[in-house]
């Protein structure tokens, strides 16, 4: 990392951890929806209120950067992070609020591995958000992450084939597609942040 004369504002460290930790409580909740006796409407709400904790963040980090002289990192590279994880929680959130405002049946044992990829990929995230500070030893990050979500875009392409092979009515195949296409943009969004992080690691080097 290159030695700098200017002290630089090291308040992002903590609020990336912040977003960071809150992906990952994200994806935890989501895994709720495995239970096929689970309580939606209460995961739902607490997706809900992940989100609202992620926008908070997502603020404070947009403030300080505008207020901060000298940032740890280039200015579009925070702006891209904190925006890339921003929208990983947007993504789950939606599929949750999706699945109990249009009363989505049985989810198909593929949708259960996009849920199962996200959670894995969200808690490898959760880590890497917390080494932001020294930017050590984080390559297996962003390469599992991209190995991952790789792996949902085949699950992806196998459930789609699976929902337009006639197994399910229209209207159920329509709401099934709806929940499968937020569960990729989230997969999407976390390849998103491990890129910029591979960004950030690769400038500071």
């Amino acid at each position: 990392m290159p030695f700098r004369l200017t002290p630089r504002d090291t308040a992002f460290y903590g609020m990336f951890t912040e977003a960071g930790r809150n992906v990952s409580d994200c994806a935890d909740i989501l895994a709720g929806l495995l239970d096929p006796n689970a309580n939606r409407e209460a995961i739902a709400k607490q997706m809900r209120e992940r989100e609202h904790v992620g926008d908070n963040v997502t603020h404070r980090i947009m403030r300080q950067l505008n207020t901060s002289f000298v940032t740890p990192f280039d200015r579009e590279d925070i702006y891209r992070l904190a925006g890339a994880l921003d929208d990983v929680v947007d993504a789950m959130e939606a599929a949750a609020d999706f699945i109990v405002l249009a009363d989505v049946g049985k989810l198909p044992a593929l949708m259960a591995e996009q849920i199962t990829l996200l959670a894995a990929s969200s808690h490898e995230t959760a880590d890497a958000m917390g080494r932001l500070g020294t930017l050590q030893d984080l390559e297996p990050y962003w390469i599992e992450v991209n190995r991952l979500e790789n792996e949902a875009d085949r699950v992806y392409r196998k459930l789609l084939s699976r929902l337009f092979s006639g197994e399910y009515d229209p209207l159920t195949m329509v709401k099934l597609r709806e929940v499968a296409d937020s569960f990729e943009e989230a997969a999407d969004a976390l390849e998103h942040v491990a890129n910029a992080v591979e960004t950030i690691a690769v400038k500071e080097s």
